[in-house]
């Protein structure tokens, strides 16, 4: 049976309640129709009889009229003609009696009229009668007709329900094994049985997750399998995510990128992004692409702005088969919080210098007086104490000192006032600053200038401090009895300058970290919080060049920097 008949007989039942309705019905109207059909056949005809008779004798009462005598004969006979209630015929026949004494001369008036007249109120009364009789029976066939209407209805809506339920049963099991089959569970199978329109189709669903499961066990499945679940990898990091070709294409993307920057269909998939952004991605892309590897931050200033948030872009390269880069995944890491936290700590770094400032200077004064003798003589032992105070002073003031260039740096206030200088006049005056210190240590400073000597777009001041920084830390880090080496030799359009130390060197794991803020490498001496080298490369950089460090284990190090040749 096809599902369209059982569709139908599923409706059977509504449409076998309605014909019994309207049967119900029909009879009703029928018995109200015969009950009025009665009352004018077996009492309307009498009435109308009795009252013309009463009018013809009142007539001939008044007159002796042979067409009054005439009418009641008619309407008598039709009277005689008319018995249908009990005791109306023997009353018919008084009448006859009484209507023939009349005629005959006798005095019979009454006799007749109350004959005519009492066959007048049986019939009305019969009429009456059968009236509320009919309205009883109205009454009784509405109720019926209600109570077969819901008994009817409930019955053919219990019934259509069990028919469709059971019809559309197989569908449910349809239903069932597709939400399954979108879950994974390519085992399931729907197993209809029959021959109608929803049997064929599951069988065919049947056969469909016949062949996904064996497309699911194929290496190919596998492949799209490891798509989807990368996929919802990178989907799942709250940071923007993009997937990049050699030309440039958009590849792939997550949702956290396509809802930060807009990314849409079309030739130009960033054309809504920020200009920032769109710049951001496409310098990373360049690095990766040109075989140069990974690309790391140099710090959180490359951050760029995404209305209310700040991203990070990295960038890692993507290898074909053949070992060649096919693409770059850039990844635009949210570091809002980070930044946000970092001027937090400059903030209280630059508070607490500018705090330390003040006292730090009264308390340098106090000492020098004191050690001068000016507020009287001191002996030997208070000397020496003062003389310590007074050099933790110095370092502390250094410290100060270091904390006020921070806050400056962070703020963007790195402020230089580069010259033309000779590279020989900026070594030289350098070695010639830390030269008494070098000697109490018992480390001897070297100069090597490499023809030609070129002069250097240079802020005396603040190269100085980068110099002083420099050497006094491989002075520190040197043994007795070793060099120094201070260099500088032309590169191209600038000039490279070198501190060279004989020192321990620096382990691998610790040379990407040596210029971060407040880092020291483990282990060693020395004085300061860590920040020497980090505001020497602010410095450097400051003037457009670039500071770097190369160094083995046992072998000292060799920290460098550039600086610009006028043009």
């Amino acid at each position: 049976m096809s599902l369209r008949s059982k569709l139908l007989l599923a409706q059977a039942p509504l449409a076998l309640v309605l014909a019994l309705l309207g049967v119900v019905a029909l009879r009703t109207l029928s018995e109200l129709g015969r009950s009025s059909q009665r009352i004018l056949k077996d009492n309307y005809r009498s009435v109308l009889a009795a009252q013309r008779m009463k009018d013809a004798l009142e007539q001939m009462d008044r007159k002796r009229s042979p067409e009054a005598a005439a009418q009641f004969e008619a309407e008598l006979k039709a009277q005689e003609d008319n018995l249908t209630e009990p005791g109306e015929k023997e009353l018919t026949e008084r009448l006859r009696q009484e209507w023939t004494a009349y005629q005959q001369g006798q005095p019979r008036y009454a006799q007749v009229r109350d004959a005519a007249q009492r066959i007048l109120e049986i019939n009305q009364d019969a009429m009456v009668q059968k009236s509320e009789q009919a309205q009883r029976t109205a009454e009784s066939n509405q109720s019926l007709l209600v109570f077969a209407t819901v008994i009817g209805l409930l019955f053919g809506l219990v019934s259509s329900a069990a028919l469709t339920n059971r019809a559309l049963r197989p569908l449910s099991r349809l239903s069932m094994a597709v939400r399954r089959i979108g879950e994974g569970d390519l085992d399931t199978r729907a197993r209809i049985a029959g021959e109608d329109e929803i049997a064929r189709l599951g069988r065919e669903f049947d056969t469909m997750a016949d062949k996904l499961r064996e497309y699911r066990n194929s290496s190919l499945g596998e492949l799209l399998q490891a798509q989807q679940a990368s996929q919802a990898a990178i989907d799942s990091l709250p940071d923007p995510v993009l997937v990049l070709g050699v030309d440039g294409r958009v590849l792939n993307v997550n949702q956290s990128a396509e809802t930060s920057l807009q990314i849409q269909a079309g030739p130009d998939p960033l054309g809504r992004a920020e200009p920032q952004v769109r710049e951001a991605i496409e310098r990373v892309r360049l690095h990766v692409v040109g075989g140069k590897g990974a690309y790391v931050p140099r710090g959180l200033e490359e951050a760029v702005p995404l209305r209310d948030r700040r991203l990070l872009p990295r960038g890692a390269p993507l290898y074909s088969e053949q070992g060649a880069v096919s693409g770059a995944t850039v990844v635009l890491q949210d570091v809002t919080r980070l930044l946000r936290f970092d001027e937090l700590k400059n903030d209280l770094v630059a508070t607490v210098a500018h705090e330390f400032r003040t006292p730090l200077t009264s308390l340098r004064m106090a000492i020098h007086i004191l050690v001068e003798g000016t507020v009287g003589r001191i002996n030997d032992a208070q000397a020496e104490m003062l003389f310590a105070a007074r050099e933790d002073c110095e370092r502390l003031q250094g410290i100060v000192d270091d904390l006020l260039d921070l806050s400056r740096i962070q703020a963007g206030k790195v402020e230089v006032e580069p010259a033309p200088i000779s590279s020989k006049a900026l070594v030289e005056g350098a070695v010639a600053v830390r030269e008494d210190g070098a000697a109490e240590a018992g480390v001897k400073l070297r100069v090597e200038i490499t023809e030609p000597v070129l002069p250097v777009l240079a802020d005396p001041e603040r190269v100085g401090l980068v110099f002083d920084n420099l050497i006094s830390n491989a002075v520190r880090h040197s043994a007795r009895g070793t060099d120094v080496t201070v260099r500088a030799q032309a590169n191209g359009k600038q000039v490279r300058f070198e501190v060279a130390d004989q020192g321990q060197g620096i382990a691998p794991e610790y040379r990407e970290r040596i210029f971060e803020k407040f880092f020291r490498v483990p282990g060693t001496k020395g004085e300061g919080i860590g920040l020497g080298l980090y505001i020497s490369r602010e410095i450097v950089r400051a003037h457009g060049g670039e500071m770097g460090v190369a160094s083995e284990p046992g072998k000292g190090s060799r920290f460098w920097f550039t600086l610009p040749v006028p043009a």
